[in-house]
């Protein structure tokens, strides 16, 4: 079961850093109100725009790490996908912006020593690597696999502590093994006796992890990525079916409920393409789709 989330905190924080790293801005923000209370798999919400420019809608970005050697900053990586985050990535040091945070729950930690996986898929890395140092700090032994689609959507690689296991895929061959994440994955879980994933990146790749956990007894914790636009459960853009331990499936609130979710309970049939149709057996479906 995931962490109970922390009390959440709004500020405004002052750009601290923001630096270019591959296809990605990481930006270092001065929160310490938030990087107290905050842990791995947790996300924060930025407003977007200035007094004449704001766009109604939060962007969310998973922390990537807190930092208590500079007061509290909190780190996040963003890909310019868009209006919002292109005004975010063009910040400038000592630009002001407000943040909400932290936000859901974090990665829930095993309860005994042994091996893990993480797996991070583009930017979706991120939030793995402080979640690396967590685990190794309670005698978890750590592998990676770290993917994406060309050698400069990569995102940690040289983050990775020198004694945790790496491996590296890109589906073009420019960097590390040719091929997507699950490709190493089961020889990995036979060689390291893992019984616990954790996996953050595209909802496809989320999907396929799952399917590969499953087959080998093992449990996928995910962080999904769904749009969280409030970040506190009001709004309900971030509806994913999820089978609770009665076996019933209710749509639930990823940016409240998860973002981490036991990937066996997500039903990932009903999820294609960027959307989520409600399945018939769900609670409260609509009457003609039973």
């Amino acid at each position: 079961m995931s962490e109970v989330p922390a009390p959440i905190a709004q500020v405004s924080a002052t750009v601290l850093a923001n630096r270019r790293v591959g296809a990605y801005h990481q930006l270092t923000l001065d929160a310490a109100e938030i990087a107290v209370a905050a842990r791995p798999g947790q996300f924060v919400a930025l407003a977007v725009g200035g007094s004449t420019s704001s766009l109604l809608l939060r962007r969310s970005f998973s922390i990537h790490r807190t930092r208590p050697e500079t007061n509290g900053s909190v780190e996040i990586v963003v890909a310019d996908a868009g209006p919002g985050t292109h005004w975010i990535t063009a910040l400038a040091p000592q630009a002001q912006v407000d943040v909400l945070g932290p936000l859901g729950r974090g990665f829930p930690l095993p309860a005994r020593p042994g091996s893990a996986v993480l797996i991070g898929g583009g930017y979706g890395s991120a939030p793995m690597l402080w979640l690396a140092d967590v685990l190794r700090g309670n005698g978890i032994e750590v592998h990676h696999i770290l993917g994406a689609a060309t050698a400069d959507r990569l995102f940690g690689v040289d983050l990775v502590a020198p004694e945790d296991g790496l491996i590296v895929t890109t589906d073009d061959g420019s960097q590390g093994q040719r091929g997507r994440v699950t490709d190493p994955l089961t020889e990995l879980l036979h060689r390291t006796g893992a019984a616990t994933i954790y996996a953050c990146g595209p909802m496809p790749m989320l999907a396929a992890v799952t399917g590969v956990a499953q087959a080998h007894g093992a449990t996928a914790y995910v962080a999904v990525e769904e749009a969280m636009a409030c970040g506190i459960g009001v709004c309900m853009t971030c509806v994913l079916p999820v089978r609770g331990g009665d076996g019933i499936t209710s749509m639930t609130r990823s940016c409240t409920d998860g973002p981490i979710f036991d990937g066996g309970s997500v039903r990932w049939e009903a999820i294609a393409n960027g959307r989520v149709a409600v399945p018939s057996d769900a609670l409260g479906a609509p009457a003609g789709t039973r």
